[in-house]
């Protein structure tokens, strides 16, 4: 289901709903973050989604890594929480949802790069390559906030 972002636009739609979400900074040993390019807006993009019952915030980072990525990974600790309620994503089906993400830090365990319905593209990137890369500027925050190492931040 495509989406758009809007970051402190007078011009979006209001809020409809409240979602709990996990984004994941996944750094491997040599330094380097694993991104994926979405599918819903063809930009870069952390791994991350919606938290379902049941599950803690760590369970859902972990979850979403692996579904949107094929890496599996250890949480390591916290980069940040992103709740402006001026950010808020409309999907095609009329749901308009306020940010609500908490970005974890993780290390990547297992697994192998692959794509997902979600990615049509994965890859490892060092930390200055992805100044170039098109991503919205709410992920583009929390990559600058683990680069710049602030953590945890509360935006």
């Amino acid at each position: 289901m495509p989406r758009r972002d809007y970051e402190d636009d007078p011009n979006a739609p209001m809020a409809n709903s409240l979602v709990p979400a996990a984004s994941t900074v996944v750094v491997d040993d040599g330094g380097r973050v694993l991104l994926q390019r979405r599918t819903d807006n063809r930009m870069w993009a952390l791994p991350g989604g919606r938290m379902e019952l049941g599950e803690s915030i760590g369970d859902c980072a972990a979850r979403e890594t692996l579904e949107e990525t094929g890496i599996v990974v250890e949480i390591t600790g916290i980069v940040g929480t992103y709740t402006n309620p001026g950010h808020v994503f409309a999907y095609d089906d009329g749901e308009v949802r306020q940010e609500f993400s908490i970005c974890l830090l993780a290390r990547p365990t297992g697994g192998s790069l692959r794509t997902s319905d979600e990615s049509f593209e994965v890859a490892w990137f060092i930390p200055e390559a992805t100044d170039e890369l098109p991503m919205v500027p709410s992920i583009r925050k929390r990559i600058n906030d683990w680069r710049a190492g602030r953590g945890p931040v509360v935006r």
